[in-house]
């Protein structure tokens, strides 16, 4: 869908800035959990570019009357994947966010949307043919995977660089809140780290020249450090950084990991996804205490052969929740 402004001329009086064409677009991150590992939907396009895309197009109005349903359409033709649940994340419109050649005088603005879904060996065939793989969304966001402990890289890597980027000029006013926000993004000192600042942690990167995109786009010339994570086409890193924060808030009010379990399955196998998208590790006892006091699951009566040990029981989502309280969701409460 393309907008342009006022073609009057009055609003383009010689001299004037000349129209710029708006085009609408929609972007995806779709998320599904693989392995015990919180992948996302990636594109490879054929230009020569190595670097992922999230699934795009634009918005046709003549076809669906709504985003949602024309970005569901579209990923289905495209990958035979049928979405489950899925929101509107933010609408991404800043200047300069999409640079292609040939492309002055038009501007793209994204709407951009979280999905989740389950995955098997057929849609895994079809994405493949269409040119999209599933990938680990830590490989783009590193230091957010504290399942192991504190990440290496952050204090190898991010942090020291940081402190460079934020102590760059000492007599600067904005020497003091660049100190502020990180120490509260990545939780030093006396602040708690907090799972849910994905968004903000990445623009600090993106600030600090950090991050490959920030070179790509003219922001920095040379970063001093090595680029942290996977870079991504456009402000498509920054989409997804966005909707693993949505994603991780909604995990505290909302059943909405069991968008990503099977119809039954293990509270082990439960647990591993709730830590895959959280990035932390929660104590087995704690974390079962936690689902039982939720009231969010129920036993199916069936077990689970496993190797090595006791067949375990298999539980299902309780749907009765839904009615029952205005906010289920896992609590997980501080690191």
């Amino acid at each position: 869908m393309r907008l342009s402004s006022c073609p009057c001329k009055t609003c383009n009086m010689p001299g004037e800035a000349q129209p710029v064409t708006v085009e609408i677009g929609l972007n995806a991150v779709i998320v599904a959990v693989v392995n015990r590992s919180p992948r996302i939907l990636a594109v490879s396009e054929t230009d020569g570019d190595a670097r992922d895309s999230l699934p795009f197009g634009p918005f046709d109005p003549a076809r669906h009357r709504t985003f949602e349903a024309s970005l569901r359409a579209r990923v289905e033709k495209r990958t035979a994947l049928k979405l489950g649940y899925i929101e509107q994340l933010y609408t991404f419109g800043d200047r300069g966010r999409q640079r292609l050649p040939g492309e002055e005088g038009k501007h793209m603005v994204s709407v951009g949307y979280l999905a989740l879904t389950r995955t098997d060996a057929e849609n895994n065939e079809r994405l493949a043919e269409a040119g999209a793989h599933w990938r680990d969304w830590y490989g783009y966001l590193p230091w957010e995977d504290w399942r192991l402990g504190r990440p290496t890289i952050l204090d190898q890597a991010i942090l020291p660089a940081l402190a460079r980027w934020e102590s760059g000029d000492e007599k600067s006013p904005s020497a003091a809140q660049r100190r502020s926000r990180v120490r509260l993004a990545f939780g030093l000192d006396d602040f708690p780290w907090d799972e849910e600042r994905v968004l903000e942690r990445y623009e600090l990167l993106y600030e600090a020249g950090l991050v490959r995109e920030a070179v790509i786009d003219g922001h920095c010339r040379d970063p001093e450090s090595p680029a942290a994570g996977l870079a991504m086409r456009h402000d498509h890193r920054r989409i997804a950084a966005t909707a693993v924060a949505r994603l991780r808030g909604k995990l505290k009010y909302r059943p909405v990991v069991f968008e990503l379990m099977p119809p039954a399955f293990t509270l082990t196998d439960l647990q591993a996804t709730v830590e895959a998208i959280s990035g932390r590790h929660l104590h087995k006892q704690n974390f079962r205490r936690l689902v039982e006091g939720a009231e969010l699951v129920e036993p199916t009566g069936e077990t689970l052969a496993s190797t090595g040990g006791r067949p375990a029981a298999l539980f299902r989502f309780r749907r009765q929740i839904l009615d029952e309280r205005p906010a289920p969701g896992l609590k997980l409460g501080g690191r």
